[in-house]
């Protein structure tokens, strides 16, 4: 058995990072990807290593001898690689590649160890690894029926969205016996350059072969092993997060606040969004207007805040829509003048956008974090000022103030001469949901304001939806002077349009998802060594009692179960030495998951 790495390109789509150096010479976490590659194939009883050099091809060269003098390596060079592409390189190695079993490579790629062992230990003389279709994959797709077989090879140009349930893609990582290099592949090479010329891939000889021959090639998945191919800088990064050390990777995974779509096989229990809405049918009308959307401008500021207005039922002049709740709550507290209170633990984005000195802390004296209207109004009649934070349901603790709690409150707010601002992001999880998003309410309290993220409840997080609204005038101009004219998408603006016609469904899934909690609740109160905090939101704060510190628990997670949760030991509000973690609310599969998972880190 030999190795044959393809490694000619230029990596153009990496700009800086290949100005001198071809993609295999990239550093991937302080490793570059060529040493990662020969370091395990020098685990594998290989008689030589063949790597097909072009761009860079004198710094790869002088970089291999001097750090893998040990492997028995073989240079071919393409002098012609800006002008060719990957075929012309295999065809350049055509007669060592005839001389024994290959194993191919593409040098762009990064992988677990075991990667390689599945190929070589397979019976199978000949295969193709493959990984199971997901949204970040581009370049050649495979078909494969029952047993294994590769019917069809999907160039690009073939690709279809519609069938993609049926896809895998090529990991790009090939294992050829040499009866099938010298009888079957090599022959077609021939005929297909000749034809199509050099600048192709080999990968359509391979598609041209399934077509019409019975090549014999089987699809060898990888299962949960990982894998990322790297064409540009996003790649890059995506590969530094995934092929980090553990406590590393869940580091970088924290910092990137969202995207977990991009890492494989990531269950997400860290970001709130309703599991349950919006429906298929309502996802299906947002596809089937995308072209239009894509390709028109959105409308202004006062033509989006006109539909918030509908969405909600209250008066265009209420209401200023954001690009999520975020871009208003920086534009609100760039506004607000004067000292804020704030209960903690709490959603910190409120005060993270405010001098210290400018926040008056309220500390629930409870051990649950749970606090009443009554005991707000008695905190800061003592200590008054200009403007009072509510957040209800409150992140992380799930404390909720019912209805007549909050017309107390914005009461007393009203004769203090206090705004009052209340962020119900979360209020349509409640049993008994208490909205302050009415007309009537605003009008009766002039000095209130109601934030309400679109991401949380509607389930549509990618949109990046919030409003505003209260019956201060002059407060809500000043909002949409400050923001953009076009601070939301086409994408959004339709979403808010149709909205009303699905609102039943949007109410049902509400209902569906107490439910859940009601569930998962449960579950988790039969986890060893963790307290659960009672929760009217779409998450439940949880304290964990034994010897296994947050930290530690959600690194394990991450690392064996590929789950990532939210760690509060860097929140305020919380005491010392205590252990706290956030978890969302997901559906029915995800949570048990999770449940079997939180089981086996912490039984003593």
């Amino acid at each position: 058995m030999q190795a044959l790495i393809l490694a000619a390109g230029m990596g153009r789509r990496l700009g800086e990072y290949t100005a001198e150096n071809t993609k295999c010479m990239l550093p991937v976490n302080g490793t570059r990807l060529i040493d990662r590659m020969l370091r395990q194939l020098s685990s594998l009883e290989l008689t030589r290593i063949i790597i097909v050099v072009g761009y860079g091809a004198e710094n790869l060269r002088r970089h291999i001898a001097a750090n893998h003098r040990q492997l028995n390596i073989v240079f071919i060079e393409n002098p012609v690689y800006d002008k060719t592409n990957n075929i012309y390189s295999l065809w350049l190695a055509r007669k060592l590649m005839a001389e024994d079993e290959t194993l191919l490579l593409e040098s762009d790629l990064i992988f677990d160890d075991k990667v390689l062992r599945l190929a070589l230990e397979s019976e199978e003389p000949n295969v193709a690894l493959v990984a199971k279709y997901q949204t970040w994959m581009d370049g050649t797709m495979v078909r494969i029926d029952c047993d294994r077989n590769i019917v069809n090879f999907i160039p690009k140009t073939a690709f279809s969205y519609a069938d993609t349930a049926h896809y895998y893609k090529t990991v790009n990582i090939y294992k050829f016996s040499r009866s099938f290099t010298t009888d079957h592949y090599l022959p077609f090479l021939e005929a297909y350059i000749r034809v199509m010329g050099e600048n192709e891939y080999y990968e359509q000889v391979l598609r041209v072969i399934t077509l019409i021959d019975n090549s014999g090639i089987k699809a060898l998945p990888v299962g949960d092993l990982h894998w990322y191919e790297i064409d540009d800088v996003q790649d890059l990064r995506i590969a530094e997060t995934i092929f980090a050390e553990p406590k590393e990777r869940l580091k970088k995974m924290q910092h990137s606040f969202g995207g977990y779509w991009r890492y494989p096989g990531v269950i997400d229990f860290c970001y709130l969004v309703n599991p349950y809405f919006p429906q298929p049918r309502m996802v299906d009308e947002m596809k089937a207007n995308f072209d239009t959307l894509l390709r028109n401008y959105p409308s202004g500021m006062d033509v989006n805040s006109l539909l918030a207005s509908k969405y909600f039922g209250l008066r265009h002049s209420e209401v200023v829509v954001g690009n999520g709740a975020a871009e208003l709550i920086k534009s609100l507290m760039g506004l607000i003048e004067g000292k804020i209170g704030v209960a903690y633990p709490t959603f910190e984005e409120y005060p993270n956008r405010l001098a210290a000195e400018r926040i008056v802390k309220f500390a629930p004296q409870t051990d649950g974090f749970t606090y009443s209207a009554a005991d707000l109004i008695d905190f800061f009649s003592q200590n008054p000022v200009e403007n009072l934070l509510i957040v209800n349901p409150d992140n992380p603790s799930g404390n909720f103030i019912d209805r007549d709690g909050l017309l107390q409150l914005a009461a007393w707010a009203e004769r203090q001469g206090t705004r009052l601002i209340v962020d119900e992001s979360f209020v349509d999880f409640a049993d008994e949901p208490a909205s302050l998003l009415s007309s009537q309410l605003l009008a009766q309290f002039p000095s209130l304001c109601v934030m309400k993220s679109i991401s949380k409840s509607y389930g549509v997080p990618g949109l990046r939806l919030g409003i505003l609204a209260s019956a201060d005038r002059e407060l809500i101009q000043a909002l949409r002077r400050d923001v953009a004219i076009w601070n939301i998408n086409s994408f959004g603006e339709f979403y808010m349009q149709i909205f009303n016609k699905y609102e039943k469904d949007y109410r049902r899934s509400c209902e569906k998802f107490r439910l859940e909690r009601s569930i998962f609740l449960k579950e988790l109160e039969s986890v060893p060594n963790l307290r659960v905090f009672p929760s009217q939101a779409n998450y439940f704060l949880c304290e964990l009692t034994g010897a296994v510190s947050s930290a530690e628990l959600t690194l394990r997670l991450l690392t064996d179960f590929n789950i990532l949760i939210k760690d509060c030991s860097t929140k305020k509000g919380f005491p010392q030495g205590r252990q706290f973690i956030r978890l969302a609310i997901r559906d029915r599969n995800d949570n048990s998951l999770l449940t079997s998972a939180l089981a086996k880190c912490l039984t003593n």
